[in-house]
């Protein structure tokens, strides 16, 4: 079993600040850490591995050099080996020019290592962006399967299945492999690394593929390469306290339910 897990590194958004005059998020200094939903995703990836040695887990992540910090990260927790993306002409790719990329870089690792994998696995979405859409536009560059937003999976021959949050509940899909799927917040939490991985992780040698090496056509990235434009990047505004009612009986609550939507000028 070989798995593939999308990852990236994103910057810490407790820290992050706005430039509304340039419509861009401040970053610069700001701590970086792995997206949370990926670590999800790799801490799965690595559970399928303690069940079957033979499994091999590899990461890849597109971003600036720095993003080594991220894939050394995952080396430490589990993971075989890792690829960094990296090139001047994908700064501001879109989920799309980015799903693209990703995509290219599957086939391109495939063809280096000599393998093929089995699965492929994404958070199910980034929280500095909040789109949940790479995982989907992969699977549909690859045109692979995919389950979205699995608490957990279980591997049975040539399918995946996955027990999915929906707005209804829970439900449980299955897939044939190859197949991509992405990963909420899980029942288990990712695991530590120790003193030991993390110094091999540090010595680990991590290819970079750049945008020659994917032959990607530069017109599909960056900026020009984007389907979406962001209109406008601002700080919500912090909404003031909810009223609490509670009476002694429905009728009660109605009625004073009633009166404060009146007085708030609603009704």
């Amino acid at each position: 079993m070989n798995i593939l897990v999308c990852i990236k590194q994103v910057p810490d958004i407790e820290q992050i600040k706005i430039d509304t005059s340039k419509n861009v998020m401040l970053i610069e200094g700001v701590p970086t850490i792995v997206n949370t939903f990926d670590t999800y995703a790799l801490e799965t990836a690595v559970k399928v591995k303690d069940a079957d040695p033979a499994t091999k887990v590899y990461v890849v992540t597109m971003g600036p050099e720095k993003a080594k910090e991220a894939l050394k990260s995952c080396l430490s927790v589990g993971a075989d080996k890792a690829y960094l993306v990296s090139d001047s002409v994908l700064a501001d790719s879109d989920t799309l020019a980015t799903s693209y990329v990703l995509g290219s870089a599957v086939k391109a690792i495939e063809a280096s290592e000599a393998l093929s994998f089995d699965l492929i696995l994404c958070g199910k979405q980034a929280v500095d962006g909040d789109t949940a859409q790479v995982g989907s536009q992969l699977a549909e560059y690859l045109n692979y399967p995919q389950i979205t937003s699995a608490l957990e999976i279980a591997l049975d021959g040539g399918k995946v299945r996955a027990k999915r949050e929906t707005e209804e509940g829970n439900e449980v899909m299955e897939a044939a492999l190859p197949a991509v799927v992405t990963i909420t917040k899980t029942a288990y939490e990712p695991r530590y690394a120790s003193v030991k991985t993390k110094m091999a992780a540090n010595r680990a040698q991590i290819p970079l593929l750049t945008a020659a090496d994917l032959a990607l056509d530069t017109a599909l990235v960056g900026l020009n390469g984007s389907a979406a434009k962001v209109v406008k990047t601002f700080v919500p505004e912090r909404k003031k306290g909810g009223v609490k009612i509670q009476e002694e009986t429905g009728e009660l609550a109605a009625d004073k339910l009633t009166a404060l939507l009146s007085n708030a000028g609603v009704i």
